[in-house]
Parts: C-alpha cells; structure tokens; sequence
C-alpha cells in the first residue's frame, strides 16, 4: 500500500509536466489571447484605436484555425479600430472579405453576420464622402455608395432581429447614403467630415 501511494505522489510531477507540454499549450495561447483582447478593450476605451487595432490582429494571429468564431468577432473589432485610426481602406477591404466568408457559412452567428454587414457598409459610406471630396468621377463612386445604401435597407428591413434603437439607427444611416449619393458637391464641400 505504501508503495502505491509513493508511486502515485511520484507520478502526480509526470501528469502535471505531459498536461502543460501537451492540451496546456492551447489554455497557455486562449490565456494570452484573453490578456490582448481586455487590453484592446480598455484601448478602444481610452480612445487609442491605433494600439487596440495592433493588440487585436496579434490576438487573431495567436488563435488556432479551429476557433473561427472567434477570429472572425476579433477581426470585426480590428476593423472597427482600423476605421478610427485612419486606415479605412485596409479596414474596408477585410470587411468585404470577412463579408464574403461569413456568407459562405452556414454555422455563424446571425448577430455577427448584421454587425459585419453594417460596419461594412459605414466603411462604404466613409469611402464614398472621401472619393466625393477627392473630386472623382461619378462612376467610381456610385457603386460604393450604392452597395453601402443597399446594406443599410436590407439591415432596416430585417424585423425581429435588432433593437428598435439599431432598427431607427440602420433607417437614419440609409437616409444618410441615400442624401450623401444625391448631395451636390459644394454642399458636400460645406460639411464636416462625419464622425463616428
């Protein structure tokens, strides 16, 4: 008896090791995942979207393939940074492909599906105030605004999926497009850049 209870107490050392080398490595990464993400939210807190948007990707380059949920929320909320940081090209062109994989797949979260779709079509809205601003023909813009204008109605018509706040906001925000599309330049010229 004595000597199975010495074998156990040596082998509690070995289980410990083969667990921390082996399933503990994946809990040691979601740890330093965990510690990124809550230091990016404080980030986006502070106003220091620059810093949040880094801690963000290094989150989503961390996370193992298996955990796509979980990188694609993450690479929302990197783009969202990117938006206020002055990288809204970058941050327009994950979204439509974030867009584009998300549709692909049958499994993901309806309410992560809506917010992609919106954030993206802000990004769209943003992009076609700064084309306009920059003097480009029409038809280099149009379809930016067109694609965000169309986003904005299909999130204005879902029911039962949002908030009445989100609903009135995705009404207003479509109101919007549609006044930046028809707004002539001079008065486009007048207003301050908008904001998120």
């Amino acid at each position: 008896m004595r000597k199975l209870a010495v074998i156990t107490w040596l082998l509690i050392p070995l289980v410990a090791g083969a667990y921390h080398y082996g399933p503990g490595q994946n809990q040691l990464v979601l740890d330093e995942v965990d510690i990124l993400v809550s230091e990016a939210d404080a980030d986006v807190a502070n106003g220091d979207h620059a810093a949040a948007a880094t801690r963000y990707d290094e989150a989503v380059q961390l996370l193992p393939d298996e955990q796509q949920q979980t990188i694609r929320r993450l690479r929302l909320e990197r783009d969202k940074a990117w938006m206020l940081s002055k990288k809204l090209p970058e941050a327009h062109s994950d979204l439509a492909q974030l867009l584009e994989e998300i549709s692909k797949d049958e499994s993901v979260d309806p309410a992560l599906a809506r917010d992609v779709r919106a954030t993206l079509a802000n990004s769209q809205y943003y992009l076609t105030w700064l084309m306009r601003l920059e003097g480009r023909p029409e038809e280099d813009w149009q379809p930016t605004i067109e694609a965000s204008r169309q986003s904005f109605r299909m999130l204005a018509e879902s029911t039962g999926t949002d908030s009445p706040e989100e609903q009135q906001q995705h009404t207003e925000d479509l109101e919007s497009a549609i006044r930046l599309a028809r707004m002539d330049l001079k008065d486009l010229q007048g207003l301050p850049l908008p904001s998120q």
